[in-house]
């Protein structure tokens, strides 16, 4: 699903505004276009609001609020310097204006963080003043008005041209245009450092010196002398001159995992405590320059490819961990190539950085997983803007001749269709926001009008409360859901066989009240629009169940040595 929350995201990261492009270089809108100042002045909002709420949660002044809320970023990527940098331009003002009374919407508006254009409608998150607008807008201005603050600009595209920062946001954006790895010593799209595109995303390289070893490749000469596969299987058994590969493996089908997605199968996750001042500590920001430099995303605890222990506690597994369990020989042989805001219209951009030989690598499963951004956009009026059934059928046949010249013999590739989103407003416009919680004071509903109002809403279609446009949503899905069944149906490749299966978040749901659980503990409180990472499991055991049933050829074996690959090679290396 598409990821616009540029000023959202990083807010309480970086502070003030124009520093939401370190956190987010997806963002393709350029400096000065009304999407560009529509994240400005969300993130300004929540940043604003942060701020106030940690004044009142400690008792403290704004001063001290900001200086808290700087104490808790890391050194790392400068974070906490670039706050420090940040509260000595703009902390003058905010005090002033907080000090009066004034709420975030108005202090963003009087720093022009947030501008009303001629003919727009005034957007705002909070509930408006009880003095009118237009009164506490002109009372904020005459108490800034000889601020110099007011000369900079706020181009969201500054920060980035900050000498001490200018790398780490070169090192972002590179890893996001080219979805590899950006540290990659032999050019296999393998590596050995967890995030920019490493091995959060695919497979950990088990040689980065060599070019030929890599996961998901056939074994060398049985990798008798070397782990050419980086599975951690490899030597010789002395008791009988077999190599374990050949012993443990052969005729086992291995096979790996590769996700082709958006946003919602990377994981895209902003942590509550992140913009909850009654939580914010410490420790609350702990994986923050990691969080970054995945672009906001959590590949490692994501539905399709996670290979962590869920931080939710419960059982269900990934589908890359269910596929090891199952077979082993599998280990490490997964990638995740999904991106923020990818679609079926923009996926060969980025489709090259698959790592898949036809000739040398073993046969994969491939899930197509464009789950929301055909039909999500934030325009005013978003239905022009969504994929058309003939658009989308073109765009899915050429991923899929991309893959017949790509993949080995032997793969698998799943047709994963649309959701019904109307479960997003059901569950959530009538509850508090995080922002909201302390004060009772901002519902979902507030939180969705206030995004498509700045027209950066990533779902104006089912984050509406206009039911016949989210009606209207639904049915252009489950239109696109029925190209993807027709084409499963219907054409046939030579090296890979085609399935098609629901996005039935429904099920999910009902399965999840039988647990005594609610609808909305299944959806990114943030920025709520999301599957959360319970969701994300959830939805990988019924896929993974459904496919069992159906279609068990799909997953191939289970590997009846499996016992013994952990008593002679533990954790095979680990992740």
């Amino acid at each position: 699903m598409k990821c616009p929350w540029r000023g959202l995201l990083v807010a309480p990261v970086l502070l003030l505004l124009p520093l939401h492009s370190l956190a987010s270089a997806t963002n393709d809108d350029p400096p000065g276009t009304r999407a560009s100042k529509g994240h400005t002045c969300v993130g300004c909002v929540m940043v604003v609001s942060v701020i106030e709420q940690l004044a009142q949660v400690h008792n403290s002044t704004v001063q001290a609020s900001m200086e808290r809320l700087c104490s808790y970023l890391p050194e790392k990527m400068f974070l906490k310097a670039t706050c420090y940098v940040v509260v000595r331009t703009f902390g003058p003002d905010i005090i002033k204006l907080l000090d009066a009374d004034m709420n975030a919407d108005v202090v963003c508006h009087t720093l022009k963080f947030c501008q009303q254009e001629p003919g727009q409608a005034l957007c705002h998150l909070y509930p408006l003043p009880k003095e009118t607008w237009k009164f506490s807008l002109e009372k904020a201005r005459q108490i800034v008005k000889k601020s110099p603050t007011l000369k900079y600009s706020r181009s969201s595209s500054d920060i980035c041209s900050l000498p001490f920062l200018a790398k780490i946001c070169q090192e972002i954006k590179s890893s996001i245009e080219n979805s590899v790895p950006f540290r990659d010593a032999d050019s296999d799209k393998y590596s050995v450092f967890p995030t920019l595109r490493g091995y959060h995303w695919r497979g950990r390289d088990c040689n980065d010196s060599d070019g030929t070893a890599y996961p998901g490749r056939r074994p060398d000469n049985w990798d008798a002398h070397q782990d050419s596969n980086c599975n951690g299987i490899w030597g010789v058994d002395p008791k009988d001159g077999i190599p374990y590969e050949k012993k443990f493996c052969e005729g086992s089908q291995p096979r790996g995992i590769v996700l082709l997605g958006d946003s919602a199968g990377a994981h895209f996750h902003i942590p509550p405590e992140w913009i909850t001042a009654s939580q914010m500590s410490l420790k609350s920001f702990f994986n923050l320059p990691a969080a970054l430099s995945d672009e906001l995303d959590w590949p490692q605890l994501s539905g399709a490819t996670g290979f962590r222990n869920s931080t939710s506690g419960i059982k269900e597994n990934s589908l890359y961990l269910h596929l090891w369990k199952r077979n082993r020989c599998n280990h490490r042989d997964y990638q995740n190539l999904s991106k923020n805001g990818a679609s079926s219209q923009n996926l060969e951009g980025f489709l090259k950085s698959l790592s898949r030989n036809p000739l040398l690598d073993q046969p994969a499963i491939v899930i197509y997983a464009m789950i929301g951004n055909d039909v999500c956009n934030g325009e005013m009026d978003p239905v022009p803007k969504m994929t058309t059934p003939e658009q989308f059928y073109s765009k899915v046949m050429e991923t899929l001749k991309y893959l017949k010249s790509h993949l080995p013999n032997g793969s698998h590739v799943l047709l994963y269709g649309l959701p019904d989103g109307t479960f997003l407003w059901d569950s959530l416009h009538d509850r508090y926001h995080p922002l909201g919680q302390l004060n009772a004071d901002v519902t979902y509903r507030q939180l969705y009008s206030f995004l498509s109002c700045l027209q950066v809403s990533p779902c104006q279609g089912w984050m509406s409360s206009n039911r016949t446009l989210r009606a209207l949503t639904s049915e252009r899905a489950a239109q696109l859901s029925g190209v993807l069944k027709k084409i499963a149906a219907t054409e046939k490749f030579p090296n890979f066989n085609l399935f098609y299966l629901d996005f039935d978040f429904q099920e999910i749901m009902r399965k999840w009240k039988q647990r005594g659980g609610q609808p909305w503990q299944l959806l990114e409180p943030v920025d709520g629009f999301h599957p959360n990472e319970v969701a994300l499991q959830l939805l990988a055991d019924e896929l993974w169940n459904k496919v069992q049933l159906q279609w068990p050829e799909v997953l191939g074996k289970e590997n009846p040595f499996n016992p013994q690959i952990e008593q002679v090679f533990g954790d095979q290396g680990g992740h």
